[in-house]
């Protein structure tokens, strides 16, 4: 084991909430991440600074009530990267939650500790946060299900900002009907067609690895109905990616920075030199590439119609070791972020599938229009019950 492997849990945060009511859920239990209120307790963010400045919470986050009401019990926080800057999952701090795939492997992030605890059963489904991949990366990593919702879609208040306008709340579970029980909870009732065409996105196969490229193809071949799709002609990975590391910055510098120069946390040498880094970013670039993005999501919207899915990776490789170079995070990151801006400029919902533990494999995710997201868990829920979803 990695010598700084550590919990799914944020010490000290295991607790037992009972639930209020009876749904969907009950007899359930959920962990959430450590940037999301609990009623008595303080949100830490994965940092000991932060969290001892911060308030005691007067009431649950709205997502964290609406699932005790639906029956399930709340049993703890869960490790996130410093404030969730980060796609590794390692903390400076509390160190790095372990991959039950492989101990060697980094989780993702940075909803590193809620996708632990769901790989290794000791929640039955857990609540993150993604704003650029913090959900949909560390589900891959970790084989377990996870859904990134629409922008605006679900309950947010009571979660510590990050980039407003990118920020979601997703949750993990080890299997698609909960995945999509626990939507019918956090999720507005929408009319929304049934998706009946699911497309390869076959130029995304040239910004990642072979070994991820081929589980896509692989997916392809068993899902898709309708011919591929080329997504990155007009607006290239690195452009996306770009855009998406200004917006995000700039957003970040306006939401997070004054609280960071007036408690002064102590950053884990990664973390701060990005916290540095938005600061210096100009009204004038901003625009520039909100520009950008939102050219991309009126794109994107042409591509993929309400009845559409489409296939394509959330992450550029199969897995992370806990020990790769810089250089080997540096090109990680920067295709990662292109990848995952897909969803993210164009508010568009995203479910990374569950995978076999066996292998290096990593499952396919698929991208539905903006406010298909019932559809999208739907479609997860059908493939699962087809028996393809869990491969080797």
């Amino acid at each position: 084991m990695h010598p700084t492997a550590c919990s799914a849990f944020v010490p000290g945060e295991r607790f037992d909430i009972p639930a209020t009511g009876v749904g969907v859920l009950a007899g359930k239990t959920f962990a959430v991440k450590d940037l999301i209120d609990v009623e008595g307790r303080r949100t830490g963010g994965g940092n000991p600074v932060w969290r001892a400045a911060a308030s005691y919470a007067r009431r649950h986050a709205d997502v964290v009530r609406l699932l005790l009401a639906a029956g399930a019990r709340c049993i703890g926080k869960t490790v996130t990267d410093e404030l969730a800057f980060s796609l590794e999952g390692a903390n400076a701090h509390y160190g790095t939650p372990v991959n039950p795939r492989n101990p060697d492997w980094l989780p993702g992030g940075s909803s590193s500790g809620s996708a632990v605890a769901v790989a290794t059963g000791q929640c039955d489904f857990s609540i993150g946060t993604d704003t650029g991949g913090s959900v949909r990366v560390p589900a891959a990593f970790c084989g377990v299900f996870g859904f990134r919702p629409s922008h605006g879609r679900a309950p947010i208040d009571g979660v510590l900002p990050f980039a407003p306008s990118y920020d979601t709340v997703g949750w993990f579970a080890r299997d698609a009907r909960l995945l999509r029980d626990i939507g019918e909870v956090l999720l507005p009732a929408a009319k929304a067609p049934a998706i009946r065409r699911v497309r390869l996105v076959d130029d995304a196969l040239d910004q990642v690895d072979n070994i991820v490229a081929n589980d896509m193809a692989e997916a392809a071949s068993a899902i898709a109905t309708d011919d591929p799709v080329k997504l990155f002609q007009e607006f290239s990975l690195v452009e996306l990616s770009t855009a998406y590391q200004i917006v995000q910055g700039y957003e970040i510098n306006r939401s997070l920075g004054p609280r960071i120069a007036d408690i002064r946390p102590d950053f884990g040498m990664s973390i701060k030199a990005r916290f540095e880094g938005v600061g210096r970013i100009g009204k004038g670039e901003y625009r520039e590439a909100l520009g950008i993005r939102q050219a991309f999501a009126r794109r994107l919207v042409q591509l993929c119609l309400a009845d559409t899915a489409l296939i394509m990776p959330v992450s550029p490789v199969a897995s992370l070791n806990h020990d790769e170079t810089e250089e080997k995070l540096g090109e990680f990151y920067g295709r990662a972020l292109g990848l995952n801006a897909v969803a993210g400029h164009s508010g568009a919902p995203q479910v990374q599938l569950g995978a076999g533990f066996g292998g290096r494999s990593i499952a396919c995710s698929l991208l539905g229009s903006p406010g298909a997201d019932r559809s999208l868990l739907d479609l997860a829920e059908r493939l699962s019950r087809q028996g393809w979803t869990h491969h080797a």
